[in-house]
């Protein structure tokens, strides 16, 4: 390759894409409009579980006292059943349940209600009405309730008490979106100069067909990552090991490149290559959706090109992880830009030389 040359086709596709008001309005906008959503997003995680308690009497274990906050629960005393019926139904102070003891349960058989709002899965219900009956035989001085040595087990991440916010959750998902849009301008520009065979006039000079496919990849990459480095600078998101994060980021643009290239080259004509570019990213989206929904990835999801992108952003941005907890999913993302890449600039070639 010839570097000059390369560097020379670099800067006329950069002018001719400055150029295009279209792509350039939607890279703007899209850029500002993430930035946007991203800070009027919720910054933080309320994990307090508030329960409503009416317990008639005011003495006993539910005195003063109860109505103190800790960090993980939080108990609000009702004068009467029907303050707590009201606060449960209109969602007033956040109660998610409450529990209504009758003024005669003490020494008394009276039940005890468990309050619950409408639209709560089936299978807590056995859950909520098992820590009330007890509750209930506390009170009671019943003999009977049961206080059983119990060691919980988590399987997978542990985020109680450190739950990720809604903002964290959106980082991979914007980042995606805007190497997206820079994946459709690729496309766009590669597809425009094989369809108009301005291609030609290009390797009437001393370029070659090398030269023509490096300066493609080149520009998508520097288009892509620019934006993206932008994009995480506005939204503050260069924390935790900051080396392995552009690394990640560099490996996503290479990889996005790969796909321009490719619905770039396989595209017809403007619409074929929008819809071909759209059908190659959509799948792509799933890792960064996934991210909103912490949890094990399926094995499906994990062979996507993707997934690495996801998993080492979200890896040293929330879980704090460095190189080596996010090596393999880096080299993942590291093969995955190579074959689409290299299948990219296969396809670019053909097309090229069949003109």
């Amino acid at each position: 390759m010839n570097r000059d040359v390369v560097g020379a086709i670099v800067r006329k596709d950069f002018v001719t894409f400055t150029r295009d008001r279209f792509y350039l309005f939607i890279t703007v906008l899209g850029l500002v409009a993430f930035v946007a959503m991203y800070w009027l997003l919720p910054s933080s995680v309320d994990e307090t579980i508030r329960l409503g308690v009416s317990y008639p009497s005011g003495q006993g274990f539910l005195g003063p006292a109860a109505e103190a906050n800790a960090d993980e629960l939080s108990i609000t005393v009702f004068p009467d059943r029907g303050s707590l019926y009201a606060a449960i139904e209109e969602g007033e102070q956040d109660i998610v349940a409450g529990i209504a003891f009758p003024a005669e349960l003490v020494g008394g058989s009276a039940p005890v209600e468990l309050l619950v709002p409408a639209g709560v899965p089936p299978e807590y219900l056995p859950l909520m009405e098992g820590i009330a009956t007890q509750a209930a035989l506390f009170v009671s001085g019943d003999s009977s309730s049961i206080n059983l040595a119990t060691r919980t087990v988590v399987l997978g991440t542990d985020r109680v008490g450190d739950q990720v916010s809604m903002q964290e959750q959106m980082r991979p998902l914007l980042a995606f979106f805007v190497l997206m849009m820079e994946t459709l301008a690729l496309a766009s520009l590669v597809s425009v100069e094989v369809q108009e065979r301005t291609v030609t006039a290009v390797l009437v000079t001393p370029a070659r067909t090398r030269d023509f496919i490096a300066a493609k990849a080149v520009l998508g990459t520097i288009l892509a990552l620019a934006e993206v480095l932008l994009l995480m600078i506005l939204i503050r998101g260069f924390v935790g090991d900051v080396p392995v994060l552009l690394a990640a980021l560099v490996l996503g643009a290479l990889l996005v490149t790969g796909v321009g290239l490719l619905a770039g080259s396989s595209g017809r004509d403007f619409m074929g290559v929008m819809f071909l570019a759209l059908a190659l990213m959509i799948p792509l989206m799933i890792p960064a959706f996934g991210a909103l929904f912490p949890g094990s990835a399926d094995a499906w999801i994990k062979v996507l090109p993707t997934y690495g992108l996801v998993e080492a952003i979200v890896g040293v941005t929330t879980r704090g992880e460095s190189w080596s907890d996010v090596a393999p999913a880096l080299f993942a993302l590291g093969a995955w830009c190579l074959i689409l890449l290299g299948l990219g600039a296969s396809i670019l070639r053909r097309r090229v030389e069949t003109l």
